[in-house]
């Protein structure tokens, strides 16, 4: 019996990912989560353990599978052990729900006080702590899953993982059917669509038009030297065609070499053509200040004067190798170019002035991270992020990245511009909703309408840590009632 559970869990996680980008069928999260509760309805921890792993096999060895096509063609690996290597990582990221199954029934009893208390906030502080541990992967939160639905009225005020909990607190009622807890079910979701009529920021100043730009370069091309020239060729002639937009943004490492090589041959007159020509242009450009150290930067030029930005948060293995002198063999495995930066500042607020204002900057990665984005408001009026997704090929990833970088506008009420090198790039409006896209692997560029925002959503204030204490706060109410017996069904 319990062998089916294993099979059940494992499909219901499985098609959890059809909940997240490209297919956006958000509702199946809520009937996948529902599922899994039940699943481990009258189970012991070890048996709750379990399927909640085969669950979280389903849903990351899909959900991520993308990852063996970096690995293997990046990586300099073999196609098997690439796809071992991303099967491995899967069965550590399914840990997350078995602890959250293996714990709640160990420390918990009481079906209603396990649904609606104990499963939703275990499983928040468990997805929360995914995205900081080992410097975090935040990938398949479920809250990003329902950016299209009602329960995507409670990011500005919870942020994502609060819209996880009001998901698994929906999940948690759906297995209440025959009782009057079901009714918290429309509730919630009544309550999310409500807020989403809330304008939590106002606009200010007039609009300013933004042009991304999209080189469409692949990756094994775009760091050979013969490219060097025509990428720039590109860049410059997509930039000129649009003479009438106040900003215009390249990709992350669009110049594929160091500041200093081609800082008087190109940035300089790059800066003062665009100073000339009241605009202000923003790329991503390696930069490196010793042999020791180099960092994955963004220069500003033009009209607003020239700043930088160095990212912060590096992927690891992928910009540095934790741990390299216990490492060494992987750091000669991984034959990975630019894949030894240095840390920016942590404590530099993460903006610079574009388009005569202040906004928040952040390179690939680092939009997946909500409080990190957020620590450039409430100065920022837009965000920019500039990403590089050719990594990941032609898979669900680049989709992924675009919902999670979506949830970042509409957690901190403001527009979003993503300029990617081979896609998704996208302008996003301050509710997270995309006014302008362009597909993978098309070469281009496009424009919109950018309304400036001032204001702080209710997540500016608290971050991730309201959501954190809610949760400690179901689990305790759970602890007390648990000497007095389980309450009766209604």
């Amino acid at each position: 019996m319990i062998s089916v559970r294993w099979f059940m869990a494992f499909v219901a996680g499985a098609v959890q990912v059809l909940a997240f980008a490209p297919f956006s069928q958000g509702w199946i999260a809520l009937f996948s989560l529902a599922a899994l509760f039940a699943l481990w309805r009258d189970t012991n921890p070890k048996q709750a353990f379990a399927i909640g792993w085969f669950w979280g096999m389903g849903c990351m060895g899909f959900g991520v599978f993308w990852l063996h096509n970096s690995i293997a063609q990046f990586g300099g690996v073999t196609l098997p052990l690439a796809i071992l290597m991303t099967l491995l990582f899967a069965a550590g990221l399914a840990l997350f729900p078995a602890l959250a199954g293996g714990l709640a029934r160990r420390l918990f009893q009481g079906e209603i006080r396990q649904l609606l208390l104990v499963y939703p906030s275990l499983w928040v502080l468990l997805e929360w702590t995914r995205s900081w541990l080992f410097t975090g992967f935040p990938w398949l939160t479920l809250g990003y899953s329902q950016i299209d639905t009602p329960l995507g009225g409670y990011a500005p005020l919870l942020g994502v993982y609060g819209v996880s909990l009001m998901l698994a607190l929906a999940a948690g009622a759906l297995n209440l059917w025959r009782t009057r807890w079901l009714l918290l079910v429309p509730f919630i979701f009544l309550a999310g669509w409500s807020l989403q009529q809330v304008h939590w920021t106002v606009p200010a100043g007039a609009p300013f038009t933004a042009t991304l730009v999209q080189a469409a370069i692949p990756q094994e091309k775009k760091w050979l030297p013969s490219q060097l020239r025509p990428t720039l060729e590109y860049y410059v002639e997509a930039s000129e065609a649009h003479p009438d937009s106040r900003l215009i943004i390249w990709p992350e490492t669009a110049v594929p070499a160091f500041a200093d090589q081609v800082d008087a041959s190109f940035l300089q007159p790059l800066d003062e053509r665009f100073r000339k020509q009241g605009q202000d242009l923003l790329l991503g450009i390696p930069v490196r200040e010793s042999k020791q150290q180099a960092y994955n930067a963004l220069i500003s030029l033009g009209s607003s004067g020239r700043g930088q930005y160095f990212k912060r948060h590096l992927v690891p293995f992928g910009e540095f190798m934790p741990f390299a002198a216990l490492l060494q063999p992987l750091v000669e495995l991984f034959a990975i170019p630019m894949s030894s930066f240095s840390s920016g500042d942590k404590n530099k607020p993460p903006r610079l002035k574009l388009a005569g204002m202040e906004a928040g900057v952040s390179i690939c990665y680092e939009d997946t991270f909500g409080e990190e984005v957020a620590q450039a408001l409430p100065e920022a009026a837009f965000l920019v992020n500039a990403s590089n997704d050719a990594w990941f090929g032609d898979s669900l990833a680049p989709h992924q990245h675009l919902e999670m970088a979506r949830m970042r506008a509409l957690e901190t009420g403001r527009y979003l511009l993503r300029a990617t090198n081979t896609g998704v790039s996208a302008i996003v409006d301050e509710k997270g909703r995309v006014l302008a896209v362009l597909p993978q692997w098309k070469r281009g560029a496009i424009s919109a309408a950018v309304q400036p925002y001032r204001g702080e959503t209710p997540f500016l204030w608290w971050k991730n840590w309201l959501v954190v204490v809610l949760a400690l706060l179901l689990l305790l109410v759970a602890f007390l009632r648990r000497d007095g017996g389980a309450p009766s069904m209604p």
